[in-house]
């Protein structure tokens, strides 16, 4: 799945480039922007936003949900490498087609909301899952304007950092490597 999150997501960011605009496609990586700092203000917005939302899954309201993302991620039986990995595939695909792709388009507001529902985060026929999505939402707005100051390299760590949080935190508690 990380690998088709990697190599799938991203294209039609790179169709509706090469359609559409005139703007190179070696733009859409932001290279220049590929610096230190951005990608320690992305990592540090994720792994306290990944904090954030672990202590609000904890809340009461949560455990009556049907899917828990904790149940789905602990089934991947991931090891620290699988969490890298799948952190860095999900930052790298969906940040490339979300925020140069999508948000080129729709900008960071409707954006931010897309992505949130895409991932199933509001639901209108679970009012719990639908908090959850407004307890991520908050983090999806400041990667989105995150990205319009500070650029793609700090959205894609943000996104990765707080995978990797979750990812981490829920994994199952057999996997020791």
């Amino acid at each position: 799945m990380g690998l088709i999150t990697l190599l799938i997501f991203p294209i039609p960011t790179f169709l509706g480039f090469w359609f559409f605009t005139e703007i190179p496609l070696s733009t859409i990586f932001q290279f220049e922007n590929l610096q230190a700092v951005p990608i320690v203000y992305g990592l540090e917005l994720g792994v306290f936003y990944g904090f954030i939302a672990l202590l609000f899954m904890q809340a009461p309201v949560f455990e009556k949900m049907p899917v828990r993302i904790e149940r789905m991620v602990e089934s991947m039986h991931l090891n620290t490498w699988d969490a890298i990995f799948l952190s860095l595939c999900a930052g790298i695909g969906e940040e490339l087609l979300f925020r140069s792709g999508v948000q080129f388009y729709l900008g960071p507001i409707i954006t931010s909301i897309v992505f949130v529902g895409i991932h199933g985060y509001l639901n209108p026929w679970n009012w719990r899952m639908s908090l959850y999505g407004l307890i991520v939402l908050p983090f999806i707005f400041l990667i989105s304007y995150g990205f319009e100051t500070f650029g793609l390299w700090f959205a894609i760590s943000a996104h990765a950092a707080y995978d990797f949080v979750l990812f981490m935190s829920m994994r199952n508690p057999k996997t020791n490597k």
